[in-house]
């Protein structure tokens, strides 16, 4: 219901190049977010890749014909498709959210310019080019990346140094919307012998280091198993899966190390809270929402001392930062943390620094973004 004084409710269209049942940070957001909506009342649409799923939390999900892709088999994708007009003619939205425009996101991008107009910036492509030895292609992935983008009425990213690159690209009227993390889901009360056993292989009395997210080659992963072969005090886990976790299975055998495949839920709670470091090598990242829910459970994190996850973590504080141009800079950092007291110091500001963000603060952000941008257009 509109009334003269503002928006009491909007139908909200989310256009997401990636939904549930497949696991990242930018599914963690949207699912979180589209729930919080949703229970304040507004109406939704979610337009995604087709896995199965026709609805969430009471919220309909329309599916467009997906597939795998030959450079990425673990995860399937939907190029543009006018199913995405004809959903959204359907259903009238106040507002089009397209979250991470890349394939599908072209159609939201061009079907969705008929409403006001919101897309957010959450994986950086671009930088990928290097990993995957196709550097060249980076002038045009900015190029494509940018013009999508600046269709819209509003950008939104997660970092202020996104922000910054995005504008210094010429991305236009880009905003941060703020990170979160599910404070009921995460905690140190999640410690869990039966988990600490699995994951340390039964060696209880190493450290335990734990590495959570996708397993692909930009996360640089492979830089954890020098920490290994530099001291036999630690052990690591490896939680989460990719394309890359074949070469990554390879590139651990024998070294002390367990992959658990995905985890969720309370499952994946305790692996956080029964860990003892979280490692989080990537350079890449526009957030890594795994980072705050690693201090959410109590862990220090060691993370790169680049771009917005250095801007989630004050080095010496509630985590430390290393040094990603100099090589043995990682295992330094990590022997550090085998000082307990130090490590239990941090752990437990980590977990403070994450008391200050839950879910409904940024998803309240967003819905003021919607807001604003309706009666701007009206």
């Amino acid at each position: 219901m509109k009334s003269d004084m503002g928006l009491l409710w909007m139908k909200i269209a989310i256009v997401t190049e990636t939904f549930l049942p497949a696991v990242d940070g930018v599914v963690t957001r949207i699912a979180a977010t589209v729930k919080w909506l949703h229970e304040q009342g507004h109406e939704l649409l979610i337009i995604a890749p087709d896995q199965g799923l026709d609805e969430f939390n009471g919220i309909p999900v329309k599916g467009i014909p997906s597939h795998t892709l030959f450079l990425y088999k673990s995860r399937k994708v939907a190029m543009p498709n006018p199913k995405v007009g004809r959903f959204l003619n359907e259903f009238q939205p106040d507002i089009v959210h397209v979250v991470n425009p890349a394939l599908l996101g072209m159609a939201g991008i061009y079907y969705g310019k008929k409403w006001p107009l919101v897309a957010s910036w959450h994986t950086n492509i671009p930088h990928y080019a290097d990993y995957y030895k196709v550097p060249y292609l980076k002038p045009a992935l900015w190029w494509i990346f940018k013009t999508m983008h600046n269709r819209a009425d509003l950008n939104l990213c997660t970092s202020k140094s996104v922000k910054y690159e995005l504008t210094g690209r010429g991305f236009k009227n880009v905003h941060v919307w703020e990170r979160g993390v599910d404070l009921d889901t995460f905690g140190s009360h999640y410690q869990n012998e039966a988990t600490r056993r699995y994951l340390c292989d039964g060696e209880m009395d190493k450290t335990l280091l734990l590495y959570v997210g996708r397993l692909a080659v930009e996360k640089e992963i492979e830089k954890i198993r020098h920490v290994l072969h530099y001291s036999d005090q630690f052990r690591l886990a490896i939680v989460g899966d990719g394309p890359h976790r074949e070469k990554l299975e390879s590139y651990f055998e024998g070294t002390p190390t367990v992959f658990t495949g995905f985890m969720h839920g309370e499952e994946l709670a305790k692996a956080y809270a029964s860990s003892d470091i979280f490692v989080f090598p990537s350079q890449t990242e526009t957030l890594g929402l795994v980072i705050l829910e690693a201090m959410a459970s109590g862990l220090p994190v060691i993370v790169a001392n680049s771009g917005p996850t250095a801007e989630q973590v004050t080095d010496g504080e509630n985590g430390l930062h290393y040094d990603p141009g100099h090589k043995d800079n990682l295992i330094h950092t990590i022997m550090k943390l085998e000082d307990t007291a130090l490590r239990e110091r941090i752990g437990k500001q980590a977990r403070e620094t994450a008391k200050a963000f839950s879910w409904s603060a940024p998803s309240q952000q967003l819905l003021g973004f919607f807001n604003d941008l309706y009666h701007v257009s009206s």
